[in-house]
């Protein structure tokens, strides 16, 4: 249904140079979905890096595949899937107007980002530097696989960087949902960065097979490598 701020009417959140707050929301929207596409293109220019450069040392890059772990990859992977449910949980109970379930599901989601990082910083990276992987910093063996090492570290470090932010953004959104600004009529915050939040982890679903499981981590029965 759309409301009409008129005669003094002023729904929460309502801009005074809208209409009406379906205009509102639509204009916002819009705006996220500009912001997402530049962020593509920005990461679809790293995807192409990284397969041109792939397909002239296929190689080096599936021995580098190979030396990263898939069960570190594969926790993320879960942990990001499952912080897209909680968001989008979040989301529904502002459009149904229950205050306590939403700011449930945001803590959650915060907690299942911030789980996420301190796998990838603490137990992940350590590693790799334990392991002499990080370019630039000891690095041992072929510098092709250090090329992939450059693109693996750059990629999932902006990637965590987008996580941070959307983690900083839902501090927020948790401070205004605890004040009761979000309900059935004005959630608008909440979608808009549920957009980014689910693209953040897409990105992450892209990341994951392209740099852990494209290197033919397991054997296919009956082909030989």
């Amino acid at each position: 249904m759309t409301v009409h701020a008129v005669h003094g009417e002023h729904p929460p959140g309502f801009a005074h140079q809208f209409e009406e707050v379906e205009q509102q929301r639509e204009a916002v929207n819009l705006g996220m979905w500009l912001f997402l596409a530049t962020e593509i293109m920005f990461f679809g220019g790293l995807f192409m890096g990284y397969i041109v450069y792939r397909s002239h040392f296929p190689g080096a890059f599936d021995d580098g595949s190979h030396l990263l772990n898939i069960k570190f990859g594969s926790t993320n992977t879960a942990v990001l899937i499952a912080s897209s449910l909680t968001m989008a949980l979040a989301i529904h109970s502002a459009q149904v107007g229950k205050k306590k379930p939403q700011i449930l599901f945001l803590i959650l989601t915060m907690i299942l980002g911030a789980l996420f990082l301190f796998l990838k910083f603490n137990f992940e990276w350590r590693a790799d530097y334990h392991e002499h992987l990080i370019p630039g910093f000891g690095f041992r063996g072929d510098p092709h696989v250090q090329m992939f090492f450059c693109f693996y570290f750059f990629m999932t470090g902006l990637h965590a960087l987008h996580m941070i932010v959307g983690i900083g953004i839902l501090i927020v959104l948790t401070i205004m949902a605890a004040r009761g600004r979000f309900n059935e009529h004005y959630y608008a915050p909440l979608e808009n960065t549920g957009l980014y939040w689910h693209f953040v982890d897409i990105i992450w679903i892209f990341l994951f097979p392209l740099l852990y499981l494209a290197g033919g981590r397991y054997p296919i029965p009956g082909v030989t490598h």
